[in-house]
């Protein structure tokens, strides 16, 4: 588990030194208010889940989202919107799938049977654009990421989900498919499948040396 004090104060002083750190500059190293008890049952009641652990703690102990890796670390039921802000998100809206389904995958997936070629865009623009909008419906069907939710937005539509149902559950996903890259599992420096409390801590860490402040003891 993250230490509360420990991140707040770590926080406190990249608020302080505000290093050049990706993303931070729509966070500023600050965090939301933390959710009561009640809050996050209500939602796990909702979609019958059970939140991991360490991204538990972390909504009720240290902040409901706010500062965080690439962009930060999205309120629980929302993500990046159009432009400015969050939106929040509804379970089977055609991009989030099904909280309580298993998670389909235990290894990295790019499935790009049927993407059309690029030469085809040049030689017959409408019959690229119709084999690209049906390949899409397949590759962006929303039960790719069934049992997960999305935590993160690193950036041109590129997301960080965090599994909650099946057998990956408290791992996470980078989601690359707004470039065709796939889905594949999130991994730390060292090479492990990464958890919600090592991935930021490892951003907590990174970013402290980056400001010339000893990170974890």
């Amino acid at each position: 588990m993250l230490d509360a004090t420990s991140v707040r104060e770590s926080l406190r002083h990249l608020s302080t030194f505000r290093p050049k750190i990706f993303g931070a500059n729509g966070h500023h190293f600050l965090l939301n208010p933390v959710l009561p008890e009640e809050d996050i049952s209500a939602f796990e009641h909702h979609h019958h889940i059970r939140l991991p652990a360490d991204y538990r703690h972390f909504l009720t102990a240290i902040g409901n989202g706010g500062a965080g890796p690439f962009y930060g670390v999205f309120p629980l039921g929302r993500m990046d919107g159009m432009g400015e802000g969050f939106k929040s998100w509804t379970e089977n809206d055609g991009f989030i799938g099904a909280l309580s389904e298993p998670f389909p995958l235990a290894e990295e997936w790019n499935d790009l049977e049927g993407k059309p070629a690029d030469e085809l865009l040049d030689e017959d623009e409408s019959e690229y654009e119709k084999q690209l909008d049906k390949f899409d419906k397949r590759y962006f069907n929303s039960s790719r990421v069934n049992g997960a939710i999305p935590i993160c937005h690193i950036g041109c539509a590129l997301r960080i989900w965090l599994v909650v149902s099946g057998t990956q559950a408290g791992r996470l996903w980078r989601d690359g498919r707004a470039e065709y890259t796939g889905i594949i599992p999130l991994r730390l420096e060292d090479g492990s499948r990464a958890t919600f409390a090592e991935w930021y801590r490892d951003w907590l860490d990174e970013s402290l040396r980056q400001a010339g402040i000893s990170g974890r003891k």
